[in-house]
């Protein structure tokens, strides 16, 4: 990034060089305010949301709007308007209002949780305990963590099974520790997913959260910044262990560690500073009144400018752009020729032209600057750029008549090296030694990384007690990759160096010259896969449900599709045999699967990535049963014939079944049956449908007096995806008043039918 200081110019070689160079600027006649000037605006970009430190200030470089030149604009006119401050003076560059502010500060503080890689994926600890036999068969060794002492105790107990040898441990309560990983190693999200920096989590709030036991019993404490964890043995998860030399080998001496899958995360509040900018620039210019050339050169490469020497050469680009103004004859126009050339006698030039008939040209031109060219720690190469425009006949102006127009101007590409201790150099008329308050370098990295894993080094947290950073630079050795004149970058370590713990250092520059360093280490660990199942879906019998593979690897160590191996079992409830999908689970990605039976089932992975290391993973889960609708209705309990309408009864009725597990209710069926022998009884009597047409608020016609009983049969459909080759109508739940479990009373699904007594009126 190039910044250009005023009064003074750092140079900094070794861990970090901040180079100032000078673009050179047309001169301005500077006059009073003509008559007829015009006000020109241009709007700065709207810029939210930018976080780090290096966003606290930011500069802009403005094209100017079509039809105004640089030399047109009026002197001392040139103002910001906007809720930024103006950081130095507005002046113009290449044909560019330059611009450069300071950022409006939002902080904002919300919670977040430290997460391993995803959202909703908790880190996973599995601790255990020794549990060895002795090598006569029938005694067993139980290690116990002891909390107070912070070590393990050993005790001796006999076996209480009756096998030779024994092959179950006696029973015991055991208790185990384990230490979480370093927050710095979690990815940190907002409740909505956003992921967070973890140099914005607030240390002191972070805290830790177990959750329960992935398929085990037993209690868990977090005391000291660990896990103790208390469970019982012997359990379903063991693997074999090698006992150690004291213990005594031999015989029926075996070894097992006992263990238990912890799940778990952190919350935290996380305090986040960002910078917006907006607003516009104004001035007033006198609009040309005769044929006026307006030249800007724009330096595309190298990006930033200046840039750190990496490999033989750097490459540059520069744009050269040309526009007629106050001349509207394109069909005069000859030709447009651009010239580019390296200053300080060397030889490299190029020219183009452009013989298109239009106001306005551009071409780009490309140059290298070697390597060897940089001798020194630091080296600026400048550029003189040229754009003429040639007319087939003569153009006349206020000074005479003229064949071309000619505009210069001049770029500089910055290359920088940083193999030196850091120094200062005397520059003439400036202090030897930068005043004021000098930055304060933080840097945010985890403390373990696998082999072949990218890894964020984060320097946005550094800051500037009196101004604000300029300059980042990074020291990484033992590390691939590199990072650039920014805030944050990534790295990563190859294989040899698993074991080894390498230094990172950040060195930062303030705007006042002033410099702040600061270091951290990381230990590269082995790159094991992480072997990670999801299941998604609605978790209820005959529904689809999808089974994910989100295992993961080390980038340069991916999994090997081929070696991933799946399996599904029941636990309990159903039987393997009501898992149902298609195909195979060979080399899982995601599978659509459902459950016939509600029950506990399990899933298991297995998984290996090409750096020969491999991982094991499991999820258990229920599959909820599929419930019945629960069936009510409500009809008034008596009802009166109506002469006026054929000495009919018309019943209205109001259905208020529902589904107790959000399904649909698609089909119902409504009937009644009449006391016909008036003996208070129904079951001996026959249902009749009167209305099948799902109608929620059905009416029941009734002519003959007496008694009558009303059932309603509901039918459920599916309210979540369903895989319907494995389903039949059978399996969608239906219910009706009459055998409903909650059921309602007789009382409340029987009408009485009656006349209305007549009315006397006596009128003597």
């Amino acid at each position: 990034m190039m910044k250009k200081m005023k009064t003074k110019q750092l140079w900094i070689v070794g861990v970090v060089i901040l180079l100032a160079f000078e673009l050179l600027v047309p001169a301005f006649t500077y006059s009073a305010q003509a008559e007829g000037a015009k006000q020109g605006s241009i709007s700065i970009p709207v810029t939210t949301g930018l976080t780090g430190s290096g966003n606290s200030a930011k500069t802009f470089y403005l094209d100017l709007p079509s039809g105004v030149t640089s030399s047109a604009i009026k002197a001392g006119t040139m103002k910001y308007s906007g809720n930024n401050s103006v950081v130095g003076a507005l002046t113009v560059e290449n044909g560019k209002i330059k611009v450069t502010l300071k950022g409006n500060v939002k902080d904002e503080v919300f919670p977040v949780f430290g997460m391993d890689g995803q959202f909703d994926k908790p880190f996973v600890s599995v601790p255990g305990n020794s549990i060895w036999r002795y090598s006569d068969g029938r005694r067993w060794q139980i290690n116990d963590y002891t909390e107070d002492k912070g070590y393990n105790e050993s005790s001796n107990k006999n076996a209480e099974d009756y096998g030779m040898p024994s092959e179950i441990p006696p029973k015991t309560t055991v208790s185990t520790k384990s230490d979480p990983v370093s927050p710095s190693t979690a990815t940190w999200y907002r409740k909505d997913k956003t992921q967070v920096p973890y140099s914005s989590v607030s240390q002191s709030s972070i805290k830790l959260n177990p959750q329960a036991l992935k398929g085990d019993k037993g209690e868990t404490s977090v005391k000291n910044g660990r896990f103790i964890i208390t469970y019982s043995v012997p359990s379903e998860k063991r693997r074999p262990e090698e006992v150690s030399e004291g213990f005594g080998k031999g015989g029926h001496a075996r070894g097992w560690l006992y263990y238990v899958t912890l799940p778990y995360y952190f919350n935290a509040e996380a305090k986040v500073t960002s910078y917006s900018y907006a607003g516009s620039v104004t001035f007033d210019y006198s609009p040309p009144d005769q044929a006026t050339l307006n030249g800007t050169a724009t330096l595309e490469k190298p990006s930033p400018n200046p840039i750190k020497l990496e490999g033989s050469k750097v490459d540059v680009k520069i744009n050269v752009k040309g526009e007629l103004l106050g001349y509207t004859n394109s069909s005069n126009i000859e030709e447009w020729v651009f010239y580019a050339k390296e200053k300080d006698g060397s030889a490299k030039a190029d020219m183009k032209k452009e013989y298109g008939k239009m106001l306005t040209a551009s071409k780009s031109f490309d140059f290298q600057i070697p390597a060897s060219r940089v001798t020194s720690d630091s080296f600026k190469q400048d550029y003189a750029l040229t754009v003429i425009i040639r007319f087939k006949n003569p153009v006349v102006t206020k000074s005479g008549s003229i064949t071309s127009l000619e505009q210069k101007m001049e770029v500089s590409a910055g290359v920088y090296k940083r193999d030196n201790p850091i120094t200062y150099p005397s520059i003439p008329g400036t202090p030897s030694k930068p005043e004021g308050k000098p930055p304060i370098a933080r840097i945010s990295a985890p403390k373990y990384v696998k082999a072949g894993s990218d890894m964020m080094v984060y320097g946005g947290s550094s800051s500037d007690p009196d101004g604000y950073i300029t300059d980042y630079a990074w020291g990484t050795p033992g590390a691939e990759g590199g990072i650039e004149n920014t805030a944050r970058g990534y790295v990563w370590y190859t294989r040899d160096k698993v074991g080894q713990t390498f230094p990172i250092m950040l060195t930062v520059v303030d705007n006042d010259g002033l410099i702040g360093s600061t270091s951290t280490e990381v230990t590269v660990i082995e790159p094991i896969p992480s072997a990670t199942l999801e299941i998604t879906g609605s978790l209820k019998q005959n529904r689809k449900t999808t089974l994910t593979n989100s295992s993961t690897s080390p980038t340069r160590f991916p999994i090997i599709k081929s070696k991933t191996q799946v399996t599904i079992s029941a636990v309990s409830g159903g039987t393997n045999a009501d898992i149902k999908y298609s195909g195979s689970l060979a080399e899982l990605e995601s599978k659509d699967v459902l459950f016939r039976k509600p029950g506990k089932y399990k899933a298991n992975i297995h998984v290996e990535n090409t750096a020969g290391y491999g991982a094991d993973g499991e999820i258990t889960f229920d599959i909820a049963p599929d419930e019945v609708p629960s069936v009510y209705f409500d009809v008034a309990q008596k009802m009166y014939r109506d002469p006026e309408k054929g000495n009919r009864a018309i019943i209205q009725i109001t259905d208020r079944s529902f589904s107790t597990d959000k399904d649909t209710l698609n089909r119902r069926i409504w009937e009644y049956r009449y006391d016909s022998n008036n003996d208070g009884r129904f079951t001996d009597e026959n249902w009749e449908i009167f209305n099948n047409g799902n109608e929620i608020n059905p009416k029941l016609e009734l002519t003959q007096v007496g008694r009558y009983e009303i059932r309603l049969t509901v039918f459920e459909e599916f309210g979540q995806p369903t895989i319907e080759d494995y389903v039949t109508e059978a399996d969608r739940r239906s219910a009706d008043s009459y055998t409903d479990p909650i059921k309602q009373a007789l009382v409340e699904r029987t009408v009485e039918i009656d006349n209305r007594a007549p009315e006397v009126d006596w009128d003597l």
